[in-house]
């Protein structure tokens, strides 16, 4: 185990304690909403935090719920030393039964201070000590940094990729009935909402998205009708597949991802899962990207053995630790 005084830093729980003496002066503030210069300041943190470990330590979702105003049960908390921001951490409380989860981070260049533990420690006080905190990537920094706030792990999420370069599917065959389009904008939106509630029931993430996530998403840059797959029986939405392109950054190459596959209850069995994952890797296969990635719990047995047949692999693992509360 990495001694208090020497873990290194990492992404997403920073674990670092200081590194002897008092800690520097500090100041957090709760906010129920940022205003734009402060939601600049901390995507800029989240920009230098993802340089330095090259990996994202916020979600997508919580870096949609940095701007339009106030939503639900979401909170930011602003670490700032001398009126600098050094530290974020998101706190969402909407799940009716899970604790609250949260997500953290401490800017490179101030990491070894402390200032991590002061974050996990307002978190578990803003939660009443009921709390859910993610680690993505893993790390013995974080690990360490969740023992010292007393959390346990909780949940293995798997992030798998596979080539697209040598993709040979057999064609997808789709169930007796079944037709697929793509998603046009405005008209779909209730009936994928609807299909995705029923899909997700027992995924309150996923399960839970509303008009406003879905509209948050329609308006990132990365939102292409084209690459969004529903399948039909009749005139009702049974299935889909929701496909994205992360675009080529420094030091990293283009990614096609399988963003979201979902069947309804009752059309789960025959088949249309895998047709529609089919469908949505030749779409990416086609755009010419190298490589395509998913996300899925570790402990979805039959989906990751799903995902292995079809050439994934686990690239990395984001952990989930929790109270004990």
């Amino acid at each position: 185990m990495t001694s208090d005084d020497t873990a290194p830093a990492a992404p997403g729980l920073p674990g670092p304690l200081d590194q002897g003496g008092s800690p520097p002066a500090r100041s957090l503030d709760t906010l129920a909403a940022l205003h734009p210069e402060q939601t600049e300041a901390v995507l800029a943190l989240l920009a230098a935090a993802a340089r330095a470990d090259g990996q994202q330590a916020v979600s997508e979702q919580g870096r949609l719920q940095l701007r339009g105003g106030a939503r639900d049960g979401v909170r930011h908390l602003l670490l700032s030393v001398q009126d600098r921001l050094v530290g974020y951490a998101q706190l969402e409380d909407t799940d009716p039964v899970e604790a609250p989860a949260a997500e953290l981070v401490v800017h490179p260049e101030h990491r070894g201070h402390g200032h991590g533990r002061a974050l996990g420690n307002a978190l578990l006080a803003e939660s009443g000590k009921r709390l859910r905190v993610w680690a993505h990537g893993g790390h013995s920094a974080a690990r360490h940094l969740a023992q010292v706030l007393g959390l346990t792990l909780f949940r293995e999420l798997r992030q798998m990729r596979r080539p697209l370069t040598d993709l040979e599917l057999p064609r997808p065959k789709l169930p007796d009935g079944v037709s697929v389009r793509a998603f046009v904008p405005g008209e779909d939106d209730a009936a994928w909402l609807a299909a995705n509630a029923a899909a997700f029931a027992h995924h309150p993430e996923q399960g839970s998205l509303t008009q406003r996530d879905l509209d948050d998403r329609k308006a990132e840059p990365w939102f292409d009708p084209a690459g969004f797959f529903l399948a039909f029986r009749g005139g009702e939405l049974v299935g889909f597949h929701w496909t994205k392109v992360h675009e080529a950054e420094a030091g990293a190459g283009a990614l096609g991802e399988v963003y979201v596959v979902g069947v309804r209850p009752g059309a789960q069995g025959g088949g249309l899962g895998k047709a529609l994952t089919a469908i949505g890797l030749r779409h990416l296969a086609e755009r010419g990207l190298p490589t395509a990635m998913l996300y899925v719990d570790a402990d979805n047995k039959a989906a990751v053995t799903v995902y292995e047949r079809l050439g994934f692999v686990t690239h990395e693992t984001d952990l989930m630790y929790r109270s004990e509360s």
